[in-house]
């Protein structure tokens, strides 16, 4: 549980920190977009020299933004494995029984298995240098235009912000449980995997009743401070784009545009060789 860094703000005053959550959160997204694009382990490797960077000037430890690679390495194994195995084509490689290898299935493995990574790092970086109520400001004013056609802006990004707010509460106390059962003889680790989730279960009750009941008690105080969603509410913090944000904004889209541009070139100069081919 210590592991999971999603969801928690790691402050350290960087530029990075003090940039306005807008221009990250829209750089997040087209991050996304981006690695969805790459083909060739050149641009793989550039995109995470990129997020290193950003780490650095973010002044984020690497040991920390790896704790998410962490979190995932199950979800890695499981579908590397099966592209592995599964994925036919290229040159056949290993073949014991019905147990066959082809070239292109390492190729997908591995670039899956990079995608999933650079899928987890950048986000993670979002959270560690932008606090929950500035995701929730920036997520509501970048949802702005969708008031016109009535959607509820400010109640999904309340709802955003609770959800990012409940993850670092619900480690802790998933931790306090599990050293509060260990002291009354419970085994956590050894046994099968059936024993090990059966030895979950007085982890697991008492983690979603105290859920419940911290859910309960934060409508109550909404409910007795007279919040409501639907009323015209003023910010106690403006946001306002200043150069650090479009210096920071322009660099995030050269790099992307890069990444875009080298995909469509690669494949401009294989048609042009199969042409004279």
């Amino acid at each position: 549980m210590n592991n999971i860094v999603f969801g928690q703000y790691y402050p350290t005053g960087s530029v990075v920190h003090r940039m306005d959550p807008r221009i990250k959160l829209l750089a997040v997204i087209l991050y996304i977009v981006t690695v969805f694009f790459i083909k060739d382990y050149t641009m793989y490797g550039a995109i995470l020299v990129f997020v290193l960077g950003v780490s650095c000037v973010a002044k984020i430890p690497l040991k920390v933004l790896l704790r998410t690679v962490r979190t995932i390495i199950f979800l890695v194994l499981i579908t590397s494995i099966i592209n592995l195995f599964f994925t036919r084509g290229g040159k056949l490689l290993v073949k014991w029984g019905v147990i066959k290898i082809y070239s292109e299935g390492i190729h997908h493995a591995v670039k899956l298995t990079l995608r999933l990574i650079l899928l987890m790092l950048f986000p993670s970086l979002l959270t560690l240098t932008t606090t929950p109520m500035e995701l929730t400001d920036a997520m509501e004013s970048l949802m702005k235009p969708l008031k016109v056609i009535k959607v509820p802006v400010h109640a999904i990004a309340l709802i955003m912000s609770i959800a990012l707010r409940m993850i670092p509460i619900l480690m802790e106390e998933t931790n306090k449980i599990m050293l509060a059962q260990k002291a009354r003889g419970a085994d956590f680790d050894s046994g099968g995997v059936l024993k090990k989730a059966k030895a979950m279960i007085p982890v697991l009750v008492p983690l979603f009743v105290g859920a419940f009941r911290r859910a309960d008690e934060l409508a109550l105080a909404m409910d007795a401070r007279c919040y409501s969603s639907v009323a015209k509410r003023t910010k106690y913090k403006v946001m306002h784009l200043s150069v650090r944000d479009l210096v920071g904004g322009l660099i995030c889209l050269a790099v992307f545009t890069v990444v875009f541009l080298n995909k469509y070139l690669w494949a401009f100069d294989s048609m042009i060789l199969a042409l004279f081919k």
